[in-house]
């Protein structure tokens, strides 16, 4: 059974950081590209960022900057580094895999980013 669980959402001043982190089982980490999404109720998911096996990353433009994600493909986890908040960064943030084998995604249930202004 395949499990990708977030933590590390919070509460944060803009301008201020928080690290996202997300465990995943179940699936061959090391053959899946890992990334974070996010949504704010109403809209739809959108891309935050992305990490290869070989860790080749991706970023909207958004964050690009302020954001980085880093993966340990011996724990099986996948990190968020979140800097210079916004107030336009609260969401809902979710863990993502992709896997290059089967080509389908996995979820996780979320965790709540808010900043405050």
């Amino acid at each position: 059974q395949v499990q990708l669980v977030e933590s590390g959402g919070g509460l944060v001043q803009a301008g201020g950081s928080l690290r996202l982190s997300c465990a995943a089982s179940g699936i061959l980490f090391s053959l899946n590209d890992m990334g974070w999404y996010r949504q704010i109720p109403g809209k739809q998911r959108e891309l935050v960022a992305t990490a290869t096996p070989r860790g080749t990353t991706n970023y909207s433009d958004s964050v690009k900057g302020r954001f980085t994600i880093s993966r340990d493909n011996a724990k099986n986890t996948v990190a968020l580094q979140m800097n210079n908040l916004e107030p336009e960064d609260t969401a809902i943030y979710y863990c993502n895999a992709y896997s290059l084998l089967g080509r389908r995604n996995y979820w996780g249930k979320g965790t709540l980013v808010t900043v405050s202004s």
